[in-house]
Parts: structure tokens; C-alpha cells; sequence
């Protein structure tokens, strides 16, 4: 009645629960594994740079007619950017191509002045960055500790090349999403109170122009999100048929694909999730350690690295079209090695997510995040505290997950936050 291939996908799954749907029947060996993870990078790059060339449809017409509602419109093609590249972030740890890559599309905390102007809170000057105020928009030409930089051409390559992380410091961040946020916010002056950036559109209009040099600061804007149109499809062609990054971890040896994957989702969920985007900043109550800082789209970032995570064990993806990808995952594996330990770390994926989603449902109610981890704010401090304490739990069952697939050499990214929180405070 069901055919030789469904009778065989019963008897199979009932003795080892190591199968399950992909379009076809197929066995979830770790070939498969690590092949349908491939899949699941390239699904989530397309989509990110699918919904990138939206943003910049929005940019251009932004550009083309600076009027409120068409920056309204920009903004929110920048949030519904985020949630799919924010769901690529468990493929950066463990890919060298893609944590190599990382910093020129996500690279955070921006020193704002760099790009633009800036309110007086801001200050004059930073003894670790030259470049603090330099306002690249306002000076074609920069002379800055005895360096020049001609800028009068805005370009991608100026952006690229020349002016991100110029003279070495990380935080002149002059490309990718969040210089494109700075852009179409402005900075957030609410500190942990209410509000977002709130810039005019009239900084984009020339014929109305709010605080001088809106062709520059379009000419940037628009320069900034061709860049990242392109870093996208670069990172999508690498994950496909042929690209750099599945060929390098298909063809690794087995259980140097594995330990990929588990170093990416340990890494996100422990050092750089739960430590340096969430305890740091909840420890400091600083809201300069907010990841969407200009935006207050914090909590759907955090939701969507959370998610990412999950994404990958379970080898399902929801894509922005709204049909889903699923097949092989390594969870399949861990299940037919120890059942418990597959069941535990479900659970605790699962309440990461929903502990986020209290984030998700605060920040709705009117409470962003960065006001949650406000110094006296018990409720809000409590709701993100436990988001990383479910993100520490997640970590430990990704470990006993590592053990169960007799992987060695599996190090996670740790974080001083978590791992000595004494370093930070002094």
C-alpha cells in the first residue's frame, strides 16, 4: 500500500529515528547532514540578499523623493532585511569564508561620528580613535593624524576600501547594515529611556536640506547599500553548487563537518549571544551595547540569532516566501546516538526561542530593549537575564550533543561577561 520506499522509510525510522522528509525520501547520514546544512546557508543568504535589494529599491526611492514616508518605508525594509541575515549568524563560526567575511556586512558598535554628524553628547574626540569625528559626509577631503584620505566621490569602494576600520580600529564601521541604520535613524539620544534615532528626511532632501550636505549623505547611503547588495551576493555564490564555502565543508572530513556545525551554534549561543550582545551589556547597563542601537530592533535580532541556531539542529528553515526547507539535520544524528540528549537539547532550543520571545512581545508593548536592561529596571533586567541563562542552558546541550557524536576538538567562543565578569567591571 505505501511502496517499497515508504515501507522502508518506516521499518528504518521505527528502529532509529534517523530519517526524515527532504522532497525525497533520504537517510540523514552525515553526508547528508552536512549537505542539506549547505542548503539550509545558501536558502538563508538568498533570502538576505532578496530582501537587501528590496531595502534598496527603498533607498533609491528615498533618494529620488526624500519625504517621510518614503524613509518609513526604508526603515522597515531595513528591519525585514535583518530577520533572514540575522538567521545566517550560526554560519560564521567554524566557516572561515563567512567570519572572514562578517565584518564587512554586521560589524558593531559604530563610532557614529565617523560617518556623519553628531549631537554634543557625543564628544570631540577619542584617544583610542582618530577618526571619532572625522564626518566623512561633511568633508570631501579628510586630513586626519597626518593621513589624507580624499573623498569627494563617495563610492563603495571608497567605503571598502579606504574608510572601514580605517587605521586599524574596528569601531569605524563604515559599511553594512548598521552604517545603514545610522543613516536612516540617526543616533538614539533616549539613552535608556523611550525613543528611537529620529532623523529627518529633509537630511536627504537638497532642496530642503536640515543639516547641510544631503547629496553626500545620499550619495553614502546609496553607496553603503550597493556594497552590501554585493557582499550578499558574493556570500550566496559561495554556498552554492560550486562555491567556496560548501565545498569546504562538504568535502572536510566527516567529523570536521560536524564539529562545523556545532561550533557555529555553540559559538552564537554562548560567546557572542548570550556574552558579548547581551550579559555585557546588561552588566553595564549600557545601551551603547545594543546590537540595533539606532533602530531599537534589538529584540528581533537576538529573537532571530536564537532562531538561527535552532534552524540549523533541526535542519528547517522558514523562508521569507513562506515555504520551508527541511532535510537531514544533525539532529537526526544525535537522536539515533542518545535519544535523551537529542530531547533535552530540543527543549532547550525551544525555550531559548520562546524566551525571546518575551523580548519580542515586551519591545511590541512598548518597551525596547534597550530599555530592559535599564539600571532599575527589575522586570526587564529579569526578562533578558533569562534569555541568557536559557542561551548558557542551549550551550551546555550542544556540548552533550558534540559528546554524543564522539567529536573532539570542539571549542566554543567564550565571552569575559560570562566567563569573568570580575574583567569587566574593573
Amino acid at each position: 500500500m505505501y511502496g517499497d520506499n515508504a515501507v522502508m522509510f518506516l521499518k528504518i525510522f521505527a528502529t532509529t529515528g534517523a530519517i526524515l522528509f527532504a522532497g525525497s525520501l533520504q537517510a540523514a547520514t552525515p553526508a547528508a547532514v552536512i549537505n542539506h546544512y549547505a542548503d539550509v546557508a545558501e536558502a538563508t543568504y538568498s533570502d538576505a540578499l532578496t530582501t537587501a535589494r528590496t531595502l534598496q529599491q527603498t533607498i533609491d526611492t528615498l533618494i529620488s523623493a526624500p519625504t517621510e514616508n518614503h524613509l518609513a518605508a526604508a526603515r522597515e525594509a531595513w528591519v525585514a532585511a535583518r530577520h533572514p541575515y540575522q538567521q545566517t549568524e550560526t554560519f560564521r563560526f567554524g566557516n572561515a569564508i563567512v567570519d572572514d567575511w562578517e565584518g564587512k556586512v554586521n560589524a558593531w558598535p559604530l563610532d557614529e561620528g565617523l560617518i556623519d554628524y553628531t549631537a554634543a553628547s557625543y564628544g570631540g574626540e577619542s584617544d583610542e580613535n582618530p577618526f571619532y569625528t572625522a564626518n566623512i559626509i561633511a568633508n570631501p577631503v579628510l586630513k586626519v593624524g597626518g593621513k589624507q584620505i580624499d573623498a569627494q566621490a563617495i563610492t563603495p569602494t571608497l567605503l571598502a576600501d579606504t574608510l572601514h576600520e580605517v587605521d586599524g580600529v574596528e569601531t569605524n564601521v563604515a559599511t553594512g547594515y548598521h552604517a545603514i541604520e545610522f543613516l536612516l535613524w540617526g543616533q538614539d539620544l533616549n539613552g535608556t529611556g523611550p525613543g528611537a534615532g529620529q532623523r529627518p528626511a529633509s537630511d536627504f532632501d537638497p532642496a530642503n536640506c536640515s543639516w547641510g550636505h544631503c547629496e553626500r549623505r545620499a550619495a553614502y547611503l546609496k553607496a553603503a547599500i550597493d556594497l552590501l547588495v554585493s557582499d550578499l551576493e558574493w556570500m550566496t555564490a559561495q554556498w552554492a553548487s560550486t562555491g567556496a564555502a560548501r565545498t569546504a565543508v562538504t568535502q572536510a572530513e566527516t567529523k570536521a563537518g560536524l564539529a562545523t556545525i556545532l561550533t557555529g551554534m555553540g559559538s552564537l549561543s554562548y560567546g557572542e549571544l548570550a556574552g558579548e550582545r547581551m550579559k555585557l551589556g546588561l552588566m553595564l547597563h549600557d545601551p551603547e551595547e545594543e546590537h540595533d542601537c539606532f533602530s531599537d530592533n534589538t529584540h528581533w535580532s537576538h529573537y532571530n540569532d536564537a532562531l538561527g541556531i535552532r534552524n540549523v539542529y533541526t535542519g528547517t528553515y522558514r523562508r521569507v516566501d513562506g515555504s520551508t526547507l527541511s532535510g537531514p539535520a544533525i539532529a537526526d544524528l544525535v537522536a539515533a546516538a542518545n535519544p535523551d540528549v537529542d530531547r533535552e537539547l530540543h527543549a532547550r532550543l525551544d525555550d531559548t526561542v520562546a524566551k525571546m520571545q518575551v523580548l519580542v512581545d515586551t519591545a511590541h508593548a512598548g518597551e525596547a530593549y534597550d530599555q530592559m536592561i535599564g539600571a532599575g529596571n527589575t522586570s526587564g533586567n529579569a526578562k533578558v537575564r533569562a534569555a541568557i541563562d536559557a542561551l548558557v542552558a542551549q550551550t551546555r546541550g550542544i556540548e552533550q550533543a558534540v559528546s554524543a557524536l564522539g567529536l573532539e576538538q570542539v571549542a566554543f567562543e567564550g565571552s569575559d561577561s560570562l566567563d569573568a565578569p570580575q574583567k569587566v567591571v574593573q
